[in-house]
């Protein structure tokens, strides 16, 4: 009875909430519409200035995108991480300007681009300076927003305090026409990122809620593609179950591109067109991250479109398994990732058997064991820094047997914690058993009818 009803579970409810309600949208924050948390973002700018010797800070929110010459999967402006980091405001073309002394005294400016009430009648309504801009991010003088405005405010900022003026200069990127006309004044430019980086990688209780959300969403999403996915379906209409699910939920758009190869493509690690059709006996490995609130989870789950594992696919993926629980056992502040790798491979190596041939099974663990997650699906952190409680990470051993067509990756998100670490992503699934137990149970209802 399984497979009956699994093309009708659209419209089946998707999972209890386990987490509170998502915050009440703001009529007057365009974009996601979401409240900014004030305090958050005003402890991120004080904790950069405290860092910083005497100097300014210009941030830049980045530009919208033309999709009369670019089509994109989603809307055409994502704010940069690091001006989102800062304020929490989705608005294109927007500064932030910050200045530090050693002696305290510093300056936060906000410019935003003036309102355009013909322009919005095609774009939508647009935060512009004002009361209401101060209200919503904390920030008491924003400005409208010209480049000359920015310029000579920066001018007459370092002439007060002295010292660089920080901004993010990305290696291979273009810079802002004006961070290029600073330069070429001869103004001292330091490159503000790295400081940032090493703050972003432990998260503050605004960034865990929001991947919290991002995560949560996801699992209901690998859930939901467990539920409907059946042989012959294509790759495409499973992605599509799993981005409706986003959607339905309130996601802002997919983290990154939805992988979900079935069969030989489930060997293929960035394998993302989505195009094959299903068989009995297949493997389906999804690899898939909400994002909400600019933050993004990555769950994968590995499961057979027939709603049961045959015996091989079942002595691969408890391997698999065994290798991320021993790892997990193994966090707690003060390791590093590559210590936690070495966990990883000594429990395959020591637990393969002859599940491999004559080598061990490590021969096909042929990529890293994971890495940071956060604004990016690959977040900002250095691998060799010793865990501290607030970071959050991925752990994702596979095994990927191109010659059997036999691919297996379990990937999960986990917060490192005081005393070791939780796994923000364990409502999906992944126990050979709670996977078989909710492809084939019962209970799961259509309009009333048994599945």
């Amino acid at each position: 009875m399984r497979k009956l009803f699994a093309m009708l579970v659209f419209a089946a409810p998707l999972g209890a909430q386990t987490l509170p309600p998502p915050p009440e949208v703001v009529p007057e924050l365009p974009g996601a519409g979401r409240p900014i948390a004030i305090e958050a973002h005003r402890a991120r700018r004080d904790a950069l200035l405290e860092r910083l010797g005497d100097g300014v800070v210009a941030i830049h929110s980045g530009r919208q995108i033309d999709l009369e010459q670019l089509v994109l999967q989603d809307r055409d402006f994502r704010p940069d991480d690091y001006f989102f980091y800062f304020t929490g405001l989705e608005s294109p073309n927007a500064w932030l300007v910050m200045s530090t002394t050693t002696s305290g005294s510093d300056q936060v400016v906000l410019y935003l681009p003036p309102r355009n009430p013909r322009a919005e009648r095609w774009t939508g309504r647009q935060l512009g300076p004002g009361a209401v801009a101060e209200r919503l991010t904390g920030i008491e003088d924003v400005r409208a927003m010209n480049t000359d405005s920015v310029d000579a405010n920066v001018q007459a900022m370092l002439g007060q305090v002295g010292g660089s003026l920080f901004t993010t200069l990305r290696r291979g990127s273009t810079p802002e026409p004006i961070v290029v006309k600073w330069a070429g004044r001869g103004i001292e430019l330091a490159n503000v990122i790295p400081t940032v980086d090493s703050m972003r990688v432990v998260k503050d209780e605004v960034e865990i809620a929001a991947l919290r959300r991002a995560i949560h969403i996801t699992a209901e999403a690998q859930k939901a593609a467990m539920r409907t996915v059946t042989p012959g379906m294509f790759e495409y209409q499973v992605e599509a179950t799993i981005e409706y699910t986003f959607r339905n939920m309130g996601a802002d758009r997919v983290g990154f591109p939805s992988i979900v190869g079935s069969g030989p493509n489930t060997t293929i690690l960035h394998y993302d067109v989505n195009r094959r059709r299903t068989e009995p006996g297949d493997l389906l490995l999804a690899d898939i991250g909400a994002e909400w609130g600019q933050y993004t989870a990555d769950v994968t789950r590995t499961f057979p479109v027939s709603g049961r594992f045959t015996e091989r696919q079942k002595d691969i993926y408890n391997l698999v398994l065994g290798t991320q629980l021993a790892v997990i056992d193994a966090i707690r502040p003060g390791v590093t990732m590559g210590e936690l790798s070495l966990v990883a491979r000594d429990y395959m190596r020591t637990n393969s058997g002859s599940s491999c041939g004559p080598q061990d099974c490590t021969q096909y663990f042929i990529h890293g064991l994971g890495h940071w997650i956060g604004m990016r699906v690959h977040d900002v952190g250095d691998y060799s820094m010793p865990l501290e409680p607030g970071m959050v990470f991925t752990l994702e051993p596979g095994i990927y047997i191109p010659g059997e067509e036999l691919g297996v990756r379990i990937e999960d998100d986990v917060l490192v914690t005081e005393t070791g670490c939780e796994v923000l992503s364990a409502g999906a699934p992944k126990t050979v058993e709670a996977i078989e137990s909710l492809m084939n149970s019962i209970s799961l209802q259509y309009q009333g009818n048994p599945k």
